[in-house]
């Protein structure tokens, strides 16, 4: 595979930069990357649901007047709003010439869980997504700070229910176990007492804030220091422990580069984001700059989103219909904004069990014919009842080859590494005498492309 092809794929969704990267360079990519702007403008499709507490309340006082009909009827109005949002967010992502913040995004949205299916806000979600994007180059310890003080995680990890005569550790465990330290480096009683330190942090208007009748305000002992300490002090302390950097960085290196990255290389990264002070920008342009100049194609298995988006920027897939999108993700086990559980999608080899792997061959046949991702979809009214439409695809590659060169070009778009039992399949698809410019040539083509899809080695970068 083309280096800058893999690091497209890498650094966004699909092939789409590789071009960029090779005219301005690496270095270069990633400093237009990091400084492009994004929108942070409301989305309209939020426009009827509640954005404050009061509006809450009020939504909530509808729902408890209403009839069953009328209830359900309401319930399913912010259900469509998720999965517009979801729509939203795939938007964003194929359309933005510099992806990574997206990327990046994605990657804390899997760090700092937060479901619709648990929150029920809509509002809150997209505040939290929006805090993820606004922060996604930013400083570590500042966004677990923000984390804290978000609306969206003090719901959905019960904080809610955690006030002073009631300890809930639920956040606090995870604010350790998967935010920050993880397994083996915080005692039992960190949580309890980091959970007395939670206790009355609580939904607010824009932001989580402490209710004063529902604090804890003991004195108690957190990672050897002692003291009344609420959320804020909490990071910090926690930020002064020796096993911080090293959780993260693992985690970019799988997100980016390695389904497994050698013990040492988490160490090395980890031990320059503690110097550093935990700003993600230089630890990113360090990691990928180094990494970049490896031969480490095939480390990696590609994620639901970065399949479909990259077999989808390959055929030119106009006027993709997004909300399918979404529900194909849902059915390879990358459902936006409802991840499994707190711990979030696992990825690895997770994310190509045979019956992952079947469903992309099958999306690959219908996209190669001209065809939408499903032709099982039963609520038409959510994909605008568009499931059937025809698809105008086209794939691009050079006439003036012969089936040799037309081969090797699609061989470095799409795959990482080949063989001779492959090669020799290829040329039987593409003969020695195959003309470009003869009818059918690009069904002939279009016919190798699929074939190539659907082999273990498109599933990697």
């Amino acid at each position: 595979m083309n280096k800058n092809t893999l690091w497209s794929l890498r650094l966004g969704f699909s092939g789409k930069q590789s071009k960029t990267i090779e005219q301005m360079g690496l270095s270069k990519f990633l400093e237009q990357s990091f400084h492009n702007e994004f929108d942070t403008k409301v989305p309209s499709l939020l426009d009827n649901s509640p954005k404050s507490l009061k509006e809450l309340k009020e939504k909530r006082q509808e729902l408890k007047k209403s009839d069953s009909a009328d209830a359900k009827e309401l319930l399913k109005a912010e259900l469509l709003v998720s999965q517009e949002m979801k729509a939203w967010w795939l938007n964003k992502m194929i359309e933005d010439d510099y992806p990574l913040r997206e990327k990046m995004t994605c990657f804390w949205h899997n760090h700092f869980v937060c479901t619709y299916q648990k929150v029920k806000v809509n509002h809150w979600i997209y505040q939290h997504n929006q805090l993820l994007r606004e922060n996604a180059f930013g400083n570590f310890k500042t966004l677990t700070k923000m984390m804290l003080q978000s609306n969206a995680m003090v719901r959905y990890l019960d904080n809610v229910d955690n006030r002073r005569d009631k300890i809930n550790e639920n956040l606090s465990r995870e604010l350790l176990e998967l935010f920050t330290l993880g397994i083996g480096n915080y005692t039992e009683d960190d949580i309890k007492n980091g959970a007395k330190g939670l206790a009355g942090l609580n939904i607010g208007e824009d932001k989580a804030v402490y209710r004063r009748l529902l604090e804890n305000n003991d004195t108690v002992t957190y990672f050897g220091k002692t003291g009344n300490f609420k959320a804020d002090e909490m990071v910090d302390i926690i930020f002064e422990q020796k096993a911080v950097p090293y959780l993260i960085t693992r985690k970019i290196l799988q997100w980016f580069v390695y389904d497994n990255p050698m013990q040492e290389l988490v160490t090395y990264y980890g031990d320059y984001f503690r110097k550093v002070n935990f700003e993600i920008k230089p630890l990113l342009t360090k990691i990928f700059n180094e990494e970049f100049s490896k031969d480490n194609a095939g480390s990696k298995i590609k994620d639901p989103l970065v399949y479909i988006l990259q077999l989808m920027n390959e055929l030119n897939v106009e006027k993709s219909n997004s909300k399918l999108l979404a529900f194909y993700l849902k059915q390879q086990g990358m459902d936006l904004f409802n991840q499994p559980n707190v711990k979030g999608w696992n990825g690895g080899k997770e994310w190509i069990s045979s019956q992952v792997y079947l469903q992309r061959n099958n999306v690959a046949d219908l996209l190669c014919n001209g065809r939408n991702i499903s032709r099982k979809i039963q609520n038409t009214d959510m994909m605008n009842g568009k499931t059937n439409q025809l698809l105008k695809v086209a794939l691009k590659w050079n006439k003036v080859g012969n089936n040799k060169t037309i081969i090797v070009e699609l061989q470095d778009r799409l795959l990482f590494q080949t063989n001779e039992n492959l090669q020799k399949d290829w040329e039987t698809i593409l003969k020695y005498d195959f003309n470009p410019k003869a009818e059918g040539a690009d069904n002939a083509v279009m016919r190798l492309f699929n074939n190539m899809v659907k082999t273990p080695e498109f599933q990697i970068i």
